[in-house]
């Protein structure tokens, strides 16, 4: 039996992702910058047994379904190409947050695995290639593997070789302060992929999207760079928007917002007109991530928490890259 444990942690995009350019290898129609956050996290063990009939997946103490089961059955094939391997294996995974709701689940999750996989299978892969590996799993996954802030680019090739993400800067640059407001716990009725695919093919405002994003991640590198909150806040909500206004004009429309969701953005446009640095982003999901100061954090997340049926508020610095453990 051959054994590896990894933790990764989750990240939320700034500029988002949203639509691929081919669904075969995962390769985004645009690409994306995210944060990655300490305080979301998840653990994978994978132990390959010759033994093993087959591939079995634990997520969060209880057996996996069966569609879970297969993709990860799936991305451990290809690991296992790549290792001339043909053992099966037993995935034992757990998140510290909701999965499912919102909360890049499948981000941390596919850059755990994809670390803990390949550690296990005795591949020795750099971070460039675990971030092309995980992406395969799920396209945040590829920020995943880095910590701090993260761009995935949208690359050109067509076997997927230049879609690789890495670190823009680390957390130490910049270190904000991420409030997470859950407003619910439910899984979401519509996966990211699947709507994705709707948005792509039923949305007249997909190609818009796709042509206005350079401008956006250009803009938002040079905020990172700068520090500049105000230019930071102005290119993430934008392309918040943008985003979700994709997924409103799908047939049928993608609404991901529950109430407290727009609440929030009000709250933080309250917060915003009484001069305090706080941003907001909403990926596919209902819950909101509100960047801010680590001076004003405690004033930000006061108010937040205040939002009638926010459940809970989780407090985050910027996270590390993923790691074996």
């Amino acid at each position: 039996m051959r054994q590896a444990r990894a933790r990764a942690h989750t990240n939320f995009a700034l500029v988002k992702y949203w639509g691929k350019r081919g669904s075969a290898l995962n390769l985004p129609a645009v690409g994306s910058i995210s944060v990655t956050l300490a305080g979301l996290s998840t653990e994978t063990s994978v132990t390959f047994d010759s033994a093993a009939p087959e591939d079995t997946l634990e997520l969060n103490g209880k057996p996996a379904s069966v569609e879970d089961t297969q993709r990860v059955s799936r991305f451990l094939d290809l690991i296992r190409g790549k290792a001339n391997l043909t053992d099966h294996a037993r995935v034992v995974s757990t998140n510290d947050f909701p999965t499912g709701a919102g909360l890049a689940s499948s981000a941390s999750g596919f850059a755990a695995l994809a670390l803990a996989a390949s550690a296990a299978a005795e591949l020795q892969l750099d971070a460039t290639e675990l971030s092309e590996l995980a992406r395969r799993g799920s396209g945040s996954a590829a920020r995943s593997i880095f910590g701090g802030f993260v761009e995935l680019a949208r690359g050109q090739r067509d076997d997927g070789s230049d879609c690789v993400a890495k670190e823009l800067a680390p957390a130490s640059h910049w270190p904000l302060k991420v409030l997470v407001a859950v407003v619910s716990d439910a899984k979401k009725e519509t996966g990211s992929t699947t709507g994705m695919d709707a948005s792509r093919t039923t949305s007249p405002y997909y190609p818009a999207w796709v042509d206005t994003h350079a401008h956006d991640l250009a803009a938002l590198r040079s905020a990172i760079a700068d520090r500049d909150f105000a230019l930071l806040a102005r290119v993430t909500e934008r392309s918040c928007m943008k985003m979700h206004a994709v997924m409103l004009a799908t047939d049928p429309a993608l609404v991901y917002w529950r109430g407290a969701t727009i609440d929030c953005v009000h709250a933080v446009r309250e917060l915003q007109k009484n001069g305090l640095p706080a941003t907001y982003t909403i990926d596919a999901g209902p819950q909101v991530k509100v960047l801010t100061t680590a001076e004003h954090a405690a004033a930000v997340a006061s108010r937040i928490a205040a939002v009638p049926g926010v459940l809970r508020v989780v407090e985050s610095e910027l996270g590390p890259a993923a790691r074996l453990v």
